[in-house]
C-alpha cells in the first residue's frame, strides 16, 4: 500500500508540523469521509465546551468510519480540520491532540486546520474531512 502514496515536502517549501505539502497516490479505490463530528451514536453532541472531550470523540468517529470501509489513518491522503475558533492556542492544541492519538497518522499527509466562526451543530467546536486511498 505505501507504494501507492508518495508524501512529499519540496526543499522549497517551509518546513512543516508534521504534514506533508503533497500527497500522490496511483489511481486505486478512494474514499470521501463526510466530516466526522463530536456525536455520538444516537447523534448527540457530547463534550458540550470541552475541546478535548469533543476531540476525542472525532478521533473514535473517524477510525469507525475508516474501518468501516477496510481502511487505517495511514490510508488518509487528505485531512481538513475545522475549529470553531479564532484563538491559535485552541488550533494548535486541536492538532497536538489529533496528532499525538491512534488517529495521528491520517494527518502526516497534506493537511489544512482553519478556525471557524460556525460548524454544523450547536455547541460543535471541531469537525474532521478525510479522504482515503483504500488498500487493494
Amino acid at each position: 500500500m505505501t507504494a501507492r502514496i508518495s508524501r512529499i515536502n519540496p526543499d522549497q517549501l517551509h518546513e512543516t508540523p508534521g504534514y506533508h505539502h503533497i500527497t500522490v497516490v496511483e489511481a486505486g479505490r478512494t474514499a470521501y469521509l463526510a466530516g466526522q463530528c463530536p456525536l455520538d451514536q444516537g447523534g448527540s453532541l457530547v463534550g458540550a465546551g470541552s475541546l478535548d472531550v469533543q476531540v476525542d470523540q472525532v478521533i473514535v468517529n473517524a477510525l469507525t468510519a475508516l474501518a468501516a470501509v477496510g481502511g487505517q489513518p495511514q490510508h488518509v491522503v487528505r485531512s481538513v480540520i475545522y475549529v470553531r475558533s479564532d484563538n491559535r492556542e485552541d488550533l494548535g492544541l486541536t492538532w497536538h491532540r489529533l496528532t499525538s492519538s491512534a488517529l495521528g497518522p491520517a494527518f502526516t499527509s497534506a493537511s489544512t486546520l482553519l478556525g471557524v466562526a460556525q460548524l454544523g451543530f450547536a455547541g460543535q467546536l471541531v469537525e474532521v474531512d478525510l479522504t482515503v486511498a483504500l488498500p487493494d
